[in-house]
């Protein structure tokens, strides 16, 4: 089943080719989605919180949809910049729960590299951005620890959990993608 329009994966900043490409295969295969590398904004200081040396992501979501195209369906950004909602000491990401835009720091994504490496290390911003894209299409968190809609608190967490999605997010994803199309 294909998502009816385009996701964008759009770098913020000096990302790495590679790092922007190897989201856009894993998007377009795990949504059945074509995809393209958009960049929308070029930087996030208008993020910054002076406070907490970090910068707010609700902010960048209502800049990454205020950017999309219109006939962009999802985009999600991906970014160096460590990111923060005001309740948490930082996140991995985040996402409008059933809406468009979505954001993935790689910055705490790249500690204990000893142990997976530099394909770990894709490996992780992989997951966070399907995770983030699963929040789009309005996935909750899901309880099944190997679900990549799983919850993490810790990288040890990303690291466990699968690429993919559990039996039951995935009906859940086929069925929000059924509705977009009507």
């Amino acid at each position: 089943m294909k998502p009816p329009g385009l996701i964008l994966v759009s770098p913020v900043g000096d990302i790495a080719d590679d790092i922007s490409g190897a989201v856009a295969d894993k998007v377009a295969e795990v949504f059945k989605a074509e995809v393209r590398i958009t960049p929308l904004l070029p930087d996030i200081a208008f993020a910054y919180d002076v406070d907490r040396n970090q910068y707010w992501s609700t902010r960048v979501l209502e800049e990454l949809e205020k950017n999309a195209p219109e006939h962009c369906l999802k985009v999600v950004a991906i970014t160096k910049k460590d990111l923060f909602i005001p309740i948490l000491t930082h996140v991995y990401g985040e996402a409008q729960l059933g809406g468009k835009a979505a954001v993935v720091s790689i910055t705490r994504l790249n500690t204990g590299l000893d142990a997976v490496g530099t394909a770990g290390f894709m490996d992780r911003i992989v997951k966070e951005a399907i995770h983030e894209l699963g929040h789009t299409f309005d996935l909750r968190h899901c309880d099944d620890p190997l679900c990549i809609m799983h919850y993490c608190r810790k990288i040890a967490d990303v690291d466990r959990k699968m690429n993919r999605f559990c039996r039951y997010c995935s009906i859940y994803l086929s069925d929000s993608i059924k509705a977009l199309e009507k």
